[in-house]
Formats: C-alpha cells, structure tokens, sequence
C-alpha cells in the first residue's frame, strides 16, 4: 500500500513539475511574442502655471479619462487597492496562480464565485480589450495578455493604466476623476472612508453609484474597510470613524476654470494633450467668484470680464469673460476679454505720457480747461463743466476732456496710435480711416487685454511685454518687449494716476488707476495697477445696447477695488523715482514748462520754433565724444532742448545747439520757446560701421 501511494505521489509531483514547466514555458514563450503595449487615448487637460488643472475635456464619447501616476495618488489608497485586489501584485508575472487555485476552490465548494483569481494586470488587460462574455477561453486571451503586459511595462506604468481604466459608474473612468466627480478633489490627499469608496466602486460601478445607489455604495466601503481593518492596515477607531462619514450623493461638474482661455489653447494646439497656461488657478478662482457675485447686481443682459497681467513679464495670470460661460442671457459663449470696444477715457494716459516724453508738459504744469474747438470738432467734459486752469496732473486725474485733446493736438494721434501699435498692442479702426483727436476720447477699438497690457507697461517703467498666454513661451502679439514711453514719463503717470479719486468706500493711493466710459454708455471700464500686477475691468452688455446712467467710475471702478482686494492684503510699493525725474513744484519748474502754450503743437504753429536739421526721421552715425548739432529756428524766447523728455541744460539763445548722445538707439529730441510752442524730431543714432566692427571683435561677439 506505501508503495502504491509513493508510486501515485511520484506521479503526481511528476505532472506537477511537467505542469509547472509547461506553465514557465508557455508564460516565456508568451512574453517573448509579446506586442507593444497599445496607446490609450486621454482627455486633454488645460493646466496653470503650476500644474493645477483649470479644464479637462472629455473624450469624443463623452466618457472622462485622465492621466494619472502613482505618485499622485494617496499612498493609503495604493496600499489598500493592492491589499485588496492583488496583494501579491509585486511579485507575479500577471497571472497569480495561487489565486486561481483559490478561487477555483472556493467555486467548486460553494457552487459559485466567492473571490475571483483577476490579477490588476488581468483586469487592466480586460479594461484595454473588453470581453464579450466570460467565458474560459475569454479568460486564458486576458491572461495572455496580462503576461504580455507584464512583459513590455513596469509595475508602475501597469499600476497606472488601472488608475486610468478603472470603472467608477456612468461616463467616469479612473481614479482621478472619480475623485473629482464625488469629492471635487484631485486624488492627492484622500481621507480613509474616501479611499475605501474608490476601492469599492470598480468590482459593481453602475449598481454602486453613489449619486444613484448610496445604500449600496456606502455596504461596498463598509465592506472594504471591515477586510483590511483585519489584514491590519488601519486600526479599529479609524475604521469606525471612516463607516460613519457621508457618501456623496451627487456627482460634481468636472472643473472649467478659465473656460475661455482653455478653449483658445486648444484650439490653438488641436493635437496637444496637455496645455500649460500662465493662469494663476487661486487667483482665477477668486476672481471667478467675485464675478459671479457682481453680475447679478449689473441688470438684465449686462456682463463684465476682467483681465490681469503680471507687469514685470506680461504673463496672462487671470482671464474672466462674465459670470458664466453657458449663461446664453449674458452671451457667456463670447469671450469678452478679446472683444474691440470703445475704450472711452482709459487712453488718455498714453496722450499724457508721450507729451511727458517729448517735454511739452510736466506733472505741475498748468493747462487751461476752457471751451475749444478743433476744426468741427469740439470736446466737452463729461459733467458739461469746465475746471479754469488747473495742472496736467490734475486735469488728469479728474478725466478732463479738453486738456487730453489739445495734449493729443501737440503729440499727434497718428504719432499716438503708432507708438500704442509698435508697444504690440495696435488701436482698431474702421478701414480707410486714419487716427483724429476723437481717438484720445474712445473714438478708436481696443480689447481689454490689450488695455491690460498697455497700463502694464505703464507699471514696468514704459517697457511694455507682448502678452504671455502659455507658459512655453508663446505670445500674443509677438515677441519680446517694446518701447511704450520712457521711464520718466511712466513713472509721472504712475504717481498721477496713483493720485486718481477712489470710488466710495475705498482710499487713495491704494493703487494707480484710470476709469473710462464710451460714448453711449455701452462701455464702463477701470484699469489698474500696483508694483506687481495690472488688472483692467470691462462691464456693459455684449450685443453694445446702451446701459442708460453706466459709468465707469460706478460701475467698474468698485470691481477693480474689489478685485485687488480679494488678491493681495497689501499692494506692491512703486518703485524709486528715475534719476531724470523732476520731482518740482510748477515755480520751480524750467520756465517752458510753467503753462501749457495755446499754441503749442508738434511740427511748429504760427512763431513757434522749428527743428532745421537733423530731419525726422533721420539715421546719423556718431563717434563717441564728439557733440551732434541740432540746428533751430523761430520760437519766442530762450529756448529749452529735450532729449526724450528730459531736460538737456538751461534754457538759451541760439541757432545751433550741441548735445551728446548717450549712445547708440532711437532718441526723440524736443525744443520748446518760453511761449510753451514745441516742435520734435526722433532720429536713429548709430555707431559708424568701423568703430562697430572693431567694439564686436574686441568683446568676442
């Protein structure tokens, strides 16, 4: 009888080795065949600057599936699915044996499936290729492919797909935007009864939906937590704490954050899967708020957008086109940020800083607001009232009209939209229609993220950048940053504007800002900044209907204010004064720039002086440390010479003047007689091709 029962253990150790070699061989042979791990297909995600997710898009079947690793998901759910689903996942070669054996056992004891032997890699390969019906045949093609699985990827890149794949009910696949859906959270940081949930829903998704099933759903946690409280994972308490938490019983919309600006990158980038915005996705979000809050309180088809811009390099980090972008009411599909409007008051700045720049007037200098007349065209003040003489940064400040058009009259509106446009930021008119003194009142098209950027370069010392949207380098605009005005003159402006009367209920000086409002009432605007960053507000209705009594100083002005509030506790100080400026009172100032001449204007009008030569426009070459002549004629008085705005030695008497170029590059030069009439010139200074050939060989370029 031993021997019969050794002679039957022989033969079955025999087939067990033959079965276990042929296992091996097959399992080698398999993996040696195996394909390439095929390519699945993601929902392309929109991110800001640091990574957080502003838009996914769901893929052309409506169903959500992000990209996701493990290290971006709680270790504690990791733990668990493992322990769970394949605690020897690290180990096997796709196919656990000893699993199979289990649950066949388990089968033919009960008479039905008690635990099944699916490895992850075997339900990652079923996820990839479902199978029609669960057959034994079905069964060996999906352990053949988690074997060939296993063989082309780590245990990680496996570990992932199932992150991706996995069912969690209706259109959700992954853990990732389970997590969303039900906790409104990226999987990062998950609470015990939350990772309990996410192990649970994959084994029955559409009979445990916790927004439809929550009984159900709430015994599969309960379940799970009850089974790896007793592998030890976790202790009693947590357990029980973990099965009194609430199941979500709603699902929550995917995030659209920056739904516009996400739409335009990917329509910009149609086969990227992942973009990368400079948005700031906290700041976003407050601001997102604080619009939906204020459009309610706007009226009947009234919206606002609001832009910000971080100055010291151009990067869009908010864009908000209204309240809501399904609101059909509100035209949210539009997205506002880009529309031409009329941008009203909000370009006198620009009026006042080129005059600043070519020294026709200083911050004290006085100027008339009376009645005037340009030809056909007379500007009035808003409230139909005029302040007598006051000084630029008064009339400024206050908004006036008058001042802003004879200013514009000595600068030149062409000269006006030129520079805006070579900034990057070109005015929009009619076709045939060239620039007019309406321009410095609104009669021109601009967006608001062209105003942001412009007032931008206000706040970055008159150097304005094209506008950053993404954060690998593309820009709106072109490259690189451009001339807007000098130093100087922005730092007047920045101090004048910083001077500007505060809506109700909020002080002076908190930021630098200007209010504008277009003809009709259709456009209220306000457009601020601080040391740091620049945010402009547009309100009014999309289709351009008049908002009858709409100001900008009501109606934008307080968003502004509230805007800046809700970001920063403390705004960013200005900075230092330029060595240039001309920190002065108006009796102290040369006297040229005393009063603002009635008859100044660019080119001379009527006695006033002329620049003979160099011509406008002209490229001369200049030696170092030998003077250029700048030759005069007219004018009444002594003369004052400016080289870009800044005073260039004391008024004097004369025909030709010697000045010295600072070096090579563009320089406007300005003289003005003691009557305040001006004329300018803006030439190209450059080295004599010799000198430059011998500069560049000597410092090795």
């Amino acid at each position: 009888m031993r021997r019969v029962l050794a002679r039957m253990a022989g033969i079955a150790l025999l087939g067990a080795m033959l079965l276990a070699g042929g296992a091996y061989a097959w399992i080698m042979g398999v993996r040696a065949a195996a394909p390439p791990a095929p390519a699945l297909a993601y929902s392309v995600e929109v991110l800001d600057r640091d990574g957080r997710l502003l838009r996914p898009f769901a893929l052309d079947d409506g169903r959500w599936r992000l990209q996701v690793q493990p290290g971006e998901v709680d270790r504690r759910f990791l733990d668990m699915l493992v322990a769970y689903e394949d605690k020897r996942f690290y180990s096997h070669p796709g196919v656990d044996p000893l699993a199979m054996i289990r649950a066949a056992g388990q089968m033919l004891l009960h008479g039905q499936i008690i635990s099944g032997g699916s490895t992850l890699t075997m339900q990652v390969a079923r996820l990839m290729e479902p199978r029609a019906a669960r057959t034994f045949s079905a069964k060996l093609r999906e352990m053949r492919r988690a074997i060939e699985l296993e063989a082309r990827l780590s245990k990680r890149e496996i570990l992932a797909l199932y992150l991706a794949l996995a069912p969690y009910g209706g259109n959700i696949e992954g853990v990732r935007a389970a997590s969303l859906a039900y906790f409104g959270k990226e999987p990062r940081r998950l609470s015990l009864a939350e990772a309990a949930l996410l192990v649970a829903l994959p084994q029955a998704p559409e009979s445990r939906r916790p927004d439809r099933h929550p009984e159900r759903a709430a015994w599969a946690r309960d379940h799970v937590l009850a089974r790896l409280k007793a592998a030890g994972l976790y202790n009693e308490p947590e357990a029980e704490f973990a099965a009194r938490q609430p199941i979500p019983r709603e699902r929550i919309a995917m995030p659209m954050l920056a739904a516009h600006a996400a739409e335009a990158a990917r329509r910009e980038r149609p086969a990227a899967q992942t973009h990368r915005l400079a948005i700031d996705a906290v700041a976003q979000t407050r601001l997102e708020e604080l619009a939906r809050e204020r459009v309610r309180e706007l009226g009947t088809g009234v919206s606002l957008a609001l832009v910000m811009v971080d100055n010291g390099s151009g990067e869009v980090l908010v864009r908000v086109s209204g309240a809501d972008p399904l609101d059909a009411a509100r035209a949210g599909a539009v997205d506002l940020t880009r529309a031409i409007r009329s941008p009203g008051s909000t370009l006198k700045p620009f009026i006042y800083g080129l005059a600043f720049e070519d020294g026709l007037a200083h911050p004290e200098t006085l100027i008339d607001d009376r009645p005037a007349r340009f030809g056909a065209y007379r500007p009035r003040n808003f409230d139909r009232d005029y302040q007598g003489t006051v000084s630029v940064k008064q009339a400024l400040q206050l908004s006036l009209n008058v001042p802003a058009v004879v200013l514009l009259q000595a600068v030149g509106p062409q000269r006006l939209a030129s520079r805006l446009g070579q900034a990057g930021f070109a005015l929009s008119l009619p076709p045939g229609e060239v620039p007019g003194l309406a321009v410095g009142l609104g009669g021109v098209g601009v967006s608001l993220d062209a105003l942001a950027g412009l007032y931008a370069g206000i706040a970055n010392g008159g150097q304005a950048h094209a506008l950053r949207e993404r954060m690998d380098g593309a820009v709106t605009g072109g490259e690189g940053t451009r001339r807007l005005m000098s130093q100087v003159a922005a730092w007047y402006l920045a101090q004048a504007l910083a001077g500007t009367p505060a809506p109700r209920n909020e002080r002076v000086g908190r930021i630098a800002f200007k209010t504008g409002t277009s003809f009709g009432y259709r456009d209220a605007w306000a457009v601020g900044f601080d040391g740091r960053r620049t945010i402009a507000v547009w309100v009014g209705r999309p289709d351009g209907q008049p908002v009858p009594g709409m100001i900008g100083r009501e109606a934008a002005a307080p968003i502004l204010f509230e805007a800046f509030a809700r970001l920063v506790t403390r705004p960013v100080p200005f900075g230092p004064p330029p060595r240039e400026a001309l920190n002065a009172r108006n009796a102290d100032l040369p006297p040229p720039l005393r009063q603002f001449g009635r008859m100044a204007g660019r080119g001379g009008v009527g006695d006033g002086p002329k620049i003979s030569f160099p011509p406008d426009g002209a490229s001369l070459e200049h030696l170092a440390g030998e003077p250029l002549a700048l030759k005069v004629s007219g004018g009444t008085g002594r003369l004052t010479i400016f080289v870009d705005g800044v005073p260039a030695g004391e008024p004097a008497l004369a025909a030709t003047y010697f000045w010295q170029p600072s070096g090579a590059g563009f320089v406007r030069l300005t003289v003005m007689d003691a009557a305040g009439a001006s004329d300018s010139v803006s030439l190209r200074i450059r080295e004599p091709a010799g000198v430059a050939d011998a500069t560049g060989l000597l410092s090795g370029r």
